[in-house]
């Protein structure tokens, strides 16, 4: 349609698409602020205002009014699971920004009442009891009232997974099932199992119960992956370094996404990395696949970027913060052949390490390598996590030519993780200010989806304002960083983690033209309305794969979400409070208030007052 100002010419190469009238953050330090941006063949060729624009604008280029939105470079997840949580989102319900339990169990209920005889109602990460404005997990008899004959399996964090009497039969868990290594069946004082499972500290549990749930054949694969990426599309994201994980083999695993960017129906670019599933065989896996796979294989929107985030069992410490920091048995051995390996065949890897004493081991190992000069050798390496990573080490890391990779875990487990090692510690974990000074190449992203919520602007808030869900300030002043050196670790950050920084991360010409549209201004806005921003308009490859508010219509909407009675298609994915939002707002209070309660019941209790309540009542909408 005509657009006040643009008349079209006759350009010899056309710009297919122009973005006019929004307040465009580059990311250029040099050229940080623009009001226009034209794009052609998935690249941007010109950044300026519309006197640059106007002289590539044919008959047929598209041009958007932005109508003062603000723009941003596409956001990029530098840790996210989107490879095996597109596997399985059309089939979990998500509590995703949900504030009340109360608002969760009746979406339980009522996605219970509609899910077919043989299959799962799941709930599978990104909430958090913190989020609640009853600051508790669901009870048992909660979920069984609100379930009696469906099995429901509800995941909280790496600590816990909470099943109803259906799920125990469904899995085969009685009263003779053993507690698997590192995990516990709580029981009743008969012996029978209560639904309660407890990562102790190791979530394999968890994770090998909800296993044992249907899976969707491979035509419902595809589709599930499509509506994740398109959900990530949502929320401006265009990129993300898949990081693997349990349960997710290669090459079976990424076969859906393979088939989709064979056919160009990838909506986010993924760089991948190869996860060994077996303990015992990671070496036979990493040497299969150097001999038949090399890094960098694929293209931009699909390309393999290396091992991790376990190279070897024995070596990944466990985040489970309501229990102590295990003891890793010697691991450094095969750890050494792993990481030898890996160099000698020019592959880059990631590794999970959340504590400051495996980050010790593991440099430790680094710098035998270092001296037959492997280190620092041109492979992009890091460490996820290290939310205790001390200062000593970050020097060791800078030494080796390492990066580090931090998620917003903490957001969700910072109470446990504050409970456990002090306020101090809190504070510093991750250590931001020190790895942004030391010249550290960071990323940022969210770990999503089994934990964090795969929303990047909660993560964002996170590291700005070191707040958790409920609103708590867990880490100091010093330690949070502006709202610029935020957006770049999400974007320019996870660039440099995959040797793309020349052509993604910044709005430059000769850059992808990946870029997001807000719904509110990112740099203005009050920091409580961060989480709430999302994309009016997304562009990857100078593509438009989400479109919203004034320009909805302007992408081609999905096939109807299947299977039917998917609790996506009934309540879609992350559950965005309204703008200005007075349940919000409300919910808000409310935790104050029981927050406050509380903490008047606990004095009246230390001075011989009224003994505390039970926090294991039933709602009463339930009973």
């Amino acid at each position: 349609m005509p657009v006040v100002g643009i008349v079209p010419g006759r350009p010899e190469e056309p710009a297919d698409l122009v973005l006019r009238n929004a307040r465009i953050w580059t990311g250029d330090p040099a050229h940080p602020q623009a009001t226009a941006l034209a794009v052609k063949d998935g690249r941007i060729t010109a950044v300026g205002d519309d006197g640059d624009v106007v002289p590539q604008v044919g008959p047929y280029t598209r041009v958007v009014d932005a109508l003062g939105r603000r723009a941003i470079p596409g956001l990029n997840d530098a840790h996210l699971h989107v490879i095996r949580g597109g596997l399985n989102y059309v089939l979990e319900l998500r509590w995703d920004g949900v504030p009340t339990l109360r608002q969760a169990l009746a979406m339980l209920r009522e996605q219970a009442e509609r899910t077919p005889m043989g299959q799962w109602v799941r709930v599978v990460g990104g909430w958090s009891a913190d989020q609640f404005a009853e600051r508790r997990m669901p009870t048992l008899a909660e979920l069984n009232a609100a379930a009696p004959d469906t099995p429901v399996f509800v995941l909280h964090l790496y600590q816990a997974a909470l099943m109803n009497r259906a799920a125990l039969a469904a899995a085969g868990i009685d009263r003779n099932t053993p507690n698997p290594p590192g995990g516990q069946i709580v029981r009743n004082h008969q012996g029978d199992p209560t639904g309660l499972l407890l990562a102790a500290p190791s979530a394999l549990v968890l994770y090998s119960t909800l296993a044992k749930a249907p899976i969707l054949d491979e035509e419902h694969r595809a589709a599930s992956t499509r509506y994740f990426l398109r959900e990530l599309n949502r929320f401006g994201m265009t990129s993300a370094i898949d990081a693997a994980g349990g349960f997710q083999s290669f090459p079976e695993n990424y076969r859906t996404v393979t088939e989709l960017a064979a056919k160009g129906e990838l909506t986010l670019r993924i760089a991948y990395h190869l996860f060994p599933q077996t303990a015992g065989q990671e070496l036979d896996d990493l040497r299969r696949w150097t001999s038949t796979v090399r890094m960098g294989d694929g293209d931009e929107w699909l390309r393999l970027n290396g091992a991790g985030e376990n190279l070897t069992w024995a070596a990944a410490d466990f985040e489970n913060f309501s229990e102590p920091r295990p003891e890793l048995r010697s691991y450094e051995e095969e750890f050494e052949k792993a990481v030898r390996l890996l160099l000698e065949h020019g592959w880059g890897f990631r590794l999970h390490a959340t504590y400051d004493e495996t980050i010790r081991r593991d440099l430790s190992v680094f710098e035998k390598l270092a001296a037959e000069g492997l280190f620092p050798g041109g492979n992009r390496w890091l460490f996820d996590h290290a939310e205790t990573v001390s200062p000593d080490s970050l020097d060791r890391i800078a030494a080796l030519g390492g990066g580090v990779s931090v998620q917003n875990r903490l957001s969700f487990q910072g109470e446990a993780f504050r409970s456990r090692y002090g306020v101090g510690a809190a504070a510093e974990a991750p250590p931001l200010r020190e790895i942004l000074d030391r010249g550290l190449t960071l990323a940022a992203g969210s770990d999503a989806t089994r934990v964090s919520s795969y929303n990047p602007w909660v993560s964002l808030h996170w590291l700005i304002t070191g707040r958790n869900v409920a609103g708590r300030v867990l880490r100091s002043e010093r330690n949070r960083i502006d709202r610029a050196e935020a957006l770049t670790l999400y974007t320019l950050g996870g660039a440099r983690l995959t040797g793309e920084a020349e052509v993604k991360g910044r709005l430059t010409t000769g850059s992808f033209a990946d870029f997001a549209l807000l719904t509110e201004d990112y740099f203005d806005v009050a920091e409580h309305r961060i989480p709430h921003i999302e994309s009016v308009l997304t562009v990857v490859g100078g593509k438009i794969v989400h479109s919203a508010a004034e320009h909805e219509g302007l992408t081609a909407p999905l096939p109807e979400v299947t299977p039917l009675w998917s609790p996506v298609a009934h309540f879609g994915g992350y559950q965005a409070a309204p703008e200005n939002s007075a349940g919000a707002a409300q919910a808000l209070a409310l935790a104050e208030a029981a927050d406050d309660s509380l903490a008047q019941t606990r004095w009246a209790q230390a001075r011989g007052g009224a003994p505390m309540p039970s926090l294991a009542g039933l709602d009463d909408c339930f009973l």
